[in-house]
């Protein structure tokens, strides 16, 4: 099916209700499959799991033209299925829209019509569980007060609007700034709305009891987690590297900002150190839809620059070093665990080891400067390896069925 547009009830499943199973409605902003960024792997954990006490009725939005070929599979776990296509560019200029409001950009930009009368439509029809994935999603069950709601923000989203616009000039940087301040009153009005709230760690729950301390009794989280089998050092994966030198990698969205600027600051302030002591070292993009940014870095001496693969093991499994030099995040990063559960050495930035909780100089290397991770990189290349502590901090403390067990709670209370 194409992806082009955005059509009217696009993949709509009749509101069949009833059966042994009690019914849950899951929204989500992005079509939760395939698991290969950071807000799809915990929310296809999430579904998979809620579909074996759930019969759920997914409502999603498809913004990537690749990502409806896998409709079939979620339906596969679902009871029904509502895809609203997403066009991005038509999105921006319906989000601008919030200017004239005093909205959020955010709420405009996943505004449909259509997804609202089919949630509606099931509501109406009994559903008593609500699950929704993060905050633009719980404008369509804002009124919907008589369900067991459960929200989970995931993160943050104001404060990284916050944190881009420290990055930009004017105009962007008070478009930024506008939009962190909007958007932290809706998350405000909607946890205050919801019986439970959820974030991706301890931490990001902290701080946002203390920015909506009106709703601070009904703010808990759980941890991502990372499946420890599927990532493991101890398969045979095929070397996809050069043959000379030695690598370190990074593994990510590539048109998701936070990695964009990651990797383009580690190629201009960090890599060219480090190669003038080691002439052999390749520096290796590992992710998909890279932005022409990131495509320029690839004519730097020593960056590869990968675009989409089929599966990230091989480029973890093989590369000397895991960085991530992130220097904005919020919550725990998937890539930091998926990069410790297969026994690599990380050198990561104190940003992007928020809420994982791991012992720096045991398990992982941290450095926050150009300097430090200059410093680190080097130190963790002499060795000793960190990789088997690492991935003994993953298998120790994140299991998904351990963490989505406060969700089951919930749900149920």
């Amino acid at each position: 099916m194409s992806g082009e547009g955005e059509r009217k009830g696009e993949e709509s499943g009749a509101v069949a209700l009833g059966g042994a199973m009690p019914d849950l409605l899951f929204l989500a902003h992005r079509i939760p499959y395939p698991a290969d960024k950071g807000d799809k792997i915990r929310a296809w954990h999430l579904l998979e799991h809620l579909s074996r006490r759930y019969r759920v009725h997914l409502g999603a939005f498809v913004d990537d033209p690749e990502d409806w070929r896998h409709c079939d599979k979620l339906r596969s776990v679902c009871a029904s299925a509502y895809f609203a296509g997403l066009n991005p560019r038509l999105g921006r200029l319906r989000a601008l829209t919030g200017l004239f409001t005093g909205n959020p950009l955010t709420l405009p930009y996943y505004r449909h019509p259509g997804l609202q009368a089919w949630v509606d439509a099931h509501l109406r029809g009994g559903v008593e569980r609500v699950f929704v994935y993060s905050s633009a999603m719980a404008q369509f069950v804002m009124r919907a007060d008589q369900t067991r709601r459960v929200m989970d923000f995931v993160d943050i989203d104001s404060d990284k609007w916050r944190q881009y616009a420290a990055t930009q000039s004017w105009p962007r940087s008070w478009l930024y700034r506008r939009e962190g301040e909007r958007l932290l009153a809706w998350e405000r009005k909607v946890a205050a709305a919801f019986p439970a709230s959820l974030f991706v760690s301890a931490t990001e729950a902290a701080d946002f009891r203390a920015l909506a301390p009106e709703s601070a009794a009904r703010i808990g989280h759980f941890h991502n987690g990372v499946d420890a089998d599927y990532f493991s050092p101890e398969r045979d994966y095929p070397n996809p590297y050069p043959a000379a030198g030695e690598a370190i990698v990074f593994t990510g969205a590539m048109d998701y900002w936070p990695n964009v600027d990651a990797v383009i600051w580690f190629a201009q302030a960090v890599l060219p150190d480090l190669r003038r002591q080691r002439p052999n070292l390749l520096f290796a993009i590992v992710g998909s839809r890279p932005t022409p940014r990131v495509r320029e870095l690839a004519a730097l001496p020593g960056v590869l620059v990968t675009g989409r693969v089929d599966d990230v093991r091989p480029w973890l499994a093989h590369a000397r070093l895991v960085v991530a030099p992130l220097r904005i995040a919020r919550g725990i990063q998937n890539k930091v665990l998926e990069g410790m559960a297969m026994a690599r050495t990380l050198v990561a930035t104190p940003q992007a080891l928020e809420g994982i909780g791991a012992r720096v100089g045991e398990e992982v290397r941290c450095a926050e400067t150009a300097a430090d991770l200059l410093r680190e990189t080097l130190a963790a290349l002499a060795g000793p390896d960190l990789g088997p502590a690492a991935r003994a901090r993953v298998l120790h403390d994140f299991a998904w069925d351990t963490a989505l067990a406060r969700v089951d709670r919930l749900l149920e209370t």
